[in-house]
């Protein structure tokens, strides 16, 4: 099993969730982050004085998946979330040792 995190501009991300729908994921966790990369955030103008915003908000999903959906769930966020411009996000890969379904106490690949 994998965990999948995806980093996105916010306004991509029912765009990418109905996209991930489309494939076959049933569930995923989505956090509103703040962050930047190598752009180190914009300069904004505000009543005539320019100031450095840091932090850009972005989206971030995160989905647990078999090791065979991995790469369809990445090219398939990939050419949902893109827009060609700086700052249009990552994706990683993570491996999952063990996952737990609370409820029943599966575990496993049955747990996702």
């Amino acid at each position: 099993m994998k965990k999948i995190e995806i980093i996105i501009r916010p306004f991509k991300l029912d765009e990418v969730k109905t996209a991930l729908a489309g494939i076959g994921i049933q569930g995923m966790t989505v956090t509103e982050v703040k962050g930047f990369g190598r752009q180190r955030g914009h300069k904004e103008v505000y009543r005539g004085a320019e100031y450095q915003v840091d932090f850009v908000a972005k989206a971030k999903i995160e989905v647990v998946v078999e090791d065979a959906l991995v790469p369809s769930v990445v090219d398939t966020a990939c050419k949902a979330a893109r827009t060609g411009q700086v700052g249009d996000g990552k994706i990683f890969v993570s491996p999952v040792d063990e996952t737990v379904r609370i409820r029943t106490g599966e575990t496993g690949e049955d747990a996702i």
